[in-house]
């Protein structure tokens, strides 16, 4: 059987902000190294939101060390802690790939005001 269609709708997290391409968010991983088991945040920003429903996935892009890391991250993987939306980017595409290739000011996303 299929593990996406085997999950239970306990399975199926609820507290997931509502997020877009051109948000900044910080993702909470739990890293199991040998029986210990800790939390590791990617903070980056998201270039894309792919799929719905239960195998709805995203990728969250950063700069570590000048070199760009990219994570494929499931929405329901048991291995995110929570997700915490950080700013909220105004970008015009939903899947900004062209954000790969910019350096410098020219990388920057414009933040949308909200008011409260």
């Amino acid at each position: 059987m299929d593990f996406l269609h085997s999950l239970t709708p306990e399975q199926i997290k609820t507290d997931v902000p509502d997020f877009h391409a051109g948000d900044t968010l910080d993702v909470h991983l739990r890293i199991v190294e040998g029986n210990k088991e800790r939390i590791q945040v990617f903070s980056g920003v998201v270039i894309q939101v792919k799929g719905t429903g239960v195998g709805k996935t995203f990728t969250v892009r950063k700069i570590s060390n000048g070199i760009g890391v990219e994570k494929i991250l499931p929405i329901n993987s048991p291995f995110i802690d929570k997700i915490v939306k950080v700013k909220e980017g105004k970008v015009r595409q939903a899947r900004i790939y062209y954000f790969r290739e910019r350096r410098g000011k020219s990388a920057r996303i414009k933040e949308v005001k909200r008011s409260k």
